[in-house]
């Protein structure tokens, strides 16, 4: 999808741009854009840069005029990272959980008094805190695409829901990380809208086995990114306004200060279990407004628009299953 203003505030991030199916790095300065050889990137791709960036090099680059530039509303964005692997923090905003729980205590037959459901939601969410340790599942990269590419809803389900994300790209690699050390693995930040689909994730039909997270988020497109990767250097993600509006409607509004666990905590929590690769992308977790809270989920002709500040805006529009692209 062309942009036509970055909405950035850093001074330069990196993006990915599309030309005949074919994606090449490109550096984004204010609402210019221009490719980036692997000499001026000093790596074969963005992967490797990742592992050793060097952003003075990019910032060099993001001052000079001249040849190169064209204005970004000429060129087709896709999303700005390759992931070999996509890990996503669960219930890590506490009123986004409650929500959930609530919704599901409150309805059908056995369904419970209002304020019993948000006590017994408290105190779970009491316990996950208490615990220490961030809960992590793990996504398929396949799913990450930008948001050129029309959110296609599957026709076996009506409540495919928005999970606008903080996400964290991995830079150098790392295994078994203290937490005082893991904001020396991130090498920036970027949009995830992770798109799940409610009536998948508890499936009555499995009891107590638990949740079914492969089919409920891993349908094909489930996870639009981007459009841009904002170096480290120039993101604090301890307060950052998460926004996410439905045709215009707010229905998500809050910041990262509300995450139980923070980044520096996710990151090393989540290289305990398996080595962290330059480019994997970490999401942060969903803030509270999502559908199921709403009672309105994902339609045709819908159109999500998620901002970060000062990671820029993703616009997602939907398609009914086998519906005009």
């Amino acid at each position: 999808m062309t942009k036509t203003s970055s909405g950035l505030t850093a001074p330069f991030a990196l993006a990915r741009v599309d030309e005949g199916g074919r994606a090449w790095p490109a550096l984004v300065a204010g609402d210019r854009i221009r490719p980036l050889t692997p000499a001026e990137l000093g790596a074969d791709d963005l992967n490797a840069f990742f592992a050793d960036p060097d952003w003075g090099r990019l910032g060099a680059l993001a001052e000079e005029g001249g040849e190169g530039w064209r204005p970004l509303e000429q060129v087709t964005l896709t999303a700005p990272v390759e992931p070999r692997q996509v890990l996503q923090a669960g219930a890590n905003y506490r009123t986004h959980v409650v929500q959930l729980i609530v919704a599901g205590l409150t309805k059908g037959d056995a369904a419970r008094d209002p304020e019993e459901a948000r006590a017994h939601a408290e105190r779970i969410m009491d316990a996950r805190a208490a615990s220490g340790r961030p809960f992590v599942f793990i996504g398929l990269p396949q799913c990450v695409v930008g948001d050129e590419v029309p959110l296609e809803l599957p026709a076996y389900s009506q409540t495919h829901d928005w999970e606008l994300e903080l996400a964290v790209v991995i830079g150098r690699p790392g295994f078994r990380v203290d937490r005082e050390q893991a904001m020396e693995h991130v090498a920036g930040y970027t949009i995830v809208n992770d798109i799940t689909t409610r009536d998948l994730l508890f499936p009555a039909d499995v009891g107590d086995i638990g949740a079914d997270w492969y089919r409920a988020k891993n349908a094909p497109g489930f996870l639009p990114t981007g459009p841009f990767l904002v170096p480290a250097p120039f993101v604090d993600p301890s307060d950052l306004r998460v926004r996410l509006e439905l045709n215009g409607e707010v229905m998500q509004d809050a910041t990262t200060a509300e995450l139980i666990f923070d980044v520096p905590s996710l990151v090393a929590g989540a290289s305990q279990t398996a080595p962290l690769n330059p480019g994997d992308l970490l999401l942060t977790g969903s803030p509270a407004g999502n559908g199921q809270h709403w009672k309105r989920f994902l339609r045709d002709g819908d159109v999500m628009t998620g901002s970060i500040e000062g990671l820029g805006t993703q616009v997602v529009r939907c398609v009914a299953e086998g519906g005009a692209r």
